[in-house]
């Protein structure tokens, strides 16, 4: 395909869901709603052991990116998901989740880049926070 040839992509329009992979789905759906603050847009099973759920941020609005849980089947944990979550302020996020005793790296405040931490749910998959100040 070249690069003038994009007649079939014109149709995408956006990111849907972003897949974590997890052992215990309960545990997994406390995680994101207590811990995070997300809420379950869907909840849902099927095949024999599979069961589906969607996460997003509170108040997000419709056309949100979502994450969604997946067990059962051959799911793999303990992964890098290289999802980054977006926070106004890193260290108070960094220092709420410390207080629930998730597993997180330092706060990293390297000049020229927003400050950041990496974190693991209960499964050890990893995922990052960022700091994007809101707009003023």
């Amino acid at each position: 395909m070249s690069a003038d040839d994009t007649s079939s992509l014109s149709s995408i329009t956006g990111i849907r869901t972003v897949v974590v992979p997890v052992t215990d789905m309960d545990r997994a759906i406390a995680f994101w709603t207590d811990a995070l603050g997300f809420e379950v847009q869907m909840d849902s099973t099927f095949g024999d052991d599979q069961r589906w759920v969607e996460v997003a941020a509170r108040d997000a609005g419709s056309g949100a990116t979502t994450i969604g849980l997946a067990s059962g089947g051959n799911v793999t944990t303990g992964v890098n998901t290289g999802i980054r979550l977006t926070t106004d302020d890193a260290a108070t996020a960094w220092a709420a989740l410390a207080d629930l005793g998730v597993d997180l790296d330092d706060l990293l405040a390297v000049p020229g880049t927003p400050p950041m931490f990496t974190f693991r749910d209960g499964d050890g998959n990893e995922l990052v926070v960022v700091e994007v100040p809101s707009a003023v």
